[in-house]
């Protein structure tokens, strides 16, 4: 008997994951929100009649006992978080395959998640096993004193290294999303900061615990993609450059390969920090035995210093941009499928020498959104959109074509993905810029003036890939 999935999460990836299992010949189940009814992912799925449906109709994406009270009526038996929502909850994953009427989890399984969801504990592992990360603490400080010998050695050590302008960050070890961190340049500014730190860490937290670590400034974001299974298999798909992103640490450009030097003079050898930073995911994911799809994050120093940032334990938005440079006997994989397919228990089927890497790719996340005003969303109605169709691109969206749509105020507007690919970056590039142009968003607000998007900033910020 073939399973039956629960897709649980909206928009443009709700889509994707509906399109892998159909590919895989799985049935599935899709969910929405008021606020979603009129997305495609609800229009395409509203057919049918009772058990036979396959859009039902939730309170929340982040009601658990909603979704699963769909997955039991409609008698899935497996569940796929997309991202966000409960994509890294170790909780909702142990839940889901524990309790009575248990399903699958499309994704890592629970244990893994939760040792690699920490970045406390993925930074105490990686330093365990000799993976280089941001220099400072890999646990919470709760001694003064001892807090300042580590600041001290951490601007010393800048400055022996002649790094302009050395600073660390004092986090609150409990905090998350920006909250409760401070930047020292003096060692004489550092126990009023920590302090400080300290004091807010335990109102907000109940925890007073302190991270430090060396403020980095001048670097690249990269990202290594991996693939695993529940048999022992791992392979990698290269690594991707994200750096591009909005000022709430959004990505809006992403490229792959993480380094190309027709785009910089970089000041180290590129190849060789991109196979470093792939050997030592690698060796991370072996030694937590991981399996399923996961993507390792790194900073990059303009010196060609690699540090493990974080694992994101789940399929990434950027996943294909990695996909596009990948070739199993001459075809692009699908990620989405392949993450599916080795959940339900399949194996991999292949090893990296199957794999093969040709070319470069770009992906534009096309957003409604002001980039004059610190990325502040665009809420309206679309009137019309329409994206060109090339051999070379692809477009993934939840916004119809042949209709209007309003823009939901209860998530981010983002509009769609448009992958391009080219033999080299300078072609990806011209094929971005074309597409851009070729594009037509056009609507309107409640006040009536006319749709901002981020299409021209994606298209000024171009030359920007893999630089420093």
């Amino acid at each position: 008997m073939k399973d039956k999935v629960l897709i649980a999460n909206r928009g443009e990836i709700a889509l994707r994951i509906m399109r892998a299992c159909q590919d895989l010949g799985l049935d599935y189940v899709v969910v929405y929100t008021a606020a979603d009814e009129h997305s495609e992912h609800v229009r395409l799925n509203l057919d049918g009649k009772g058990n036979n449906r396959r859009a039902w109709r939730v309170a929340s994406y982040t009601d658990p006992n909603d979704i699963l009270a769909v997955a039991d009526h409609t008698k899935c038996t497996a569940i796929h978080p997309g991202y966000g929502f409960f994509s890294e909850d170790f909780r909702f994953a142990r839940r889901v395959t524990i309790r009575d009427r248990p399903l699958k989890f499309i994704g890592p399984t629970w244990e893994v998640i939760k040792e690699l969801g920490d970045k406390i504990n993925t930074k105490r592992v990686a330093n365990q096993l000799g993976i280089p990360t941001i220099p400072g603490t890999d646990g919470p400080i709760y001694n003064e004193i001892d807090a300042e010998e580590i600041a001290r050695h951490l601007l010393d050590d800048q400055a022996e290294r002649k790094i302009h302008r050395p600073s660390i960050l004092v986090k609150a070890a409990a905090g998350g999303g920006g909250m409760g961190i401070e930047e020292v340049h003096e060692i004489e500014q550092f126990r009023r900061v920590y302090r400080q730190v300290q004091n807010y860490a335990k109102r907000q937290f109940g925890d007073p615990g302190v991270l430090i670590e060396q403020c980095l400034r001048d670097y690249n974001h990269l990202e290594v993609q991996l693939l695993c299974s529940r048999h022992g298999e791992r392979v990698h798909f290269g690594t991707r450059n994200c750096t591009i992103q909005s000022t709430g640490r959004q990505k809006r450009l992403e490229a792959a390969p993480g380094f190309d030097p027709t785009c910089f003079p970089y000041e180290f050898d590129g190849p060789a920090v991109l196979e470093r930073i792939v050997e030592y995911s690698l060796k991370l994911a072996s030694h937590v035995r991981y399996d399923n799809v996961g993507t390792w994050e790194w900073i990059v120093s303009r010196d060609g210093r690699p540090y493990l940032l974080e694992v994101n334990t789940r399929i990434q938005v950027e996943n294909d941009v990695s996909a596009r440079i990948s070739y199993i006997n001459g075809q692009h994989p699908n990620l989405l499928r392949e993450q599916i397919r080795l959940a339900l228990g399949d194996k991999l089927g292949y090893n990296q020498n199957d794999i093969q890497f040709r070319g470069t790719s770009i992906e534009l996340r096309i957003v409604a959104e002001d980039t004059q005003r610190g990325f502040a969303p665009w809420i309206g109605t679309i009137s019309r959109f329409s994206y060109p169709q090339h051999e070379w691109s692809a477009v993934y969206t939840h916004v119809p074509t042949d209709r209007p749509y309003v823009i939901p105020s209860d998530y981010d507007p983002n509009l769609a993905l448009a992958l391009v690919w080219g033999d080299s970056m300078a072609e990806a590039k011209e094929r971005a810029r074309r597409f851009l142009n070729e594009m037509v968003i056009e609507g309107s607000n409640a006040a009536g003036l006319p749709i901002v998007t981020n299409l021209q900033y994606l298209a000024d910020n171009m030359d920007r890939l893999l630089t420093f």
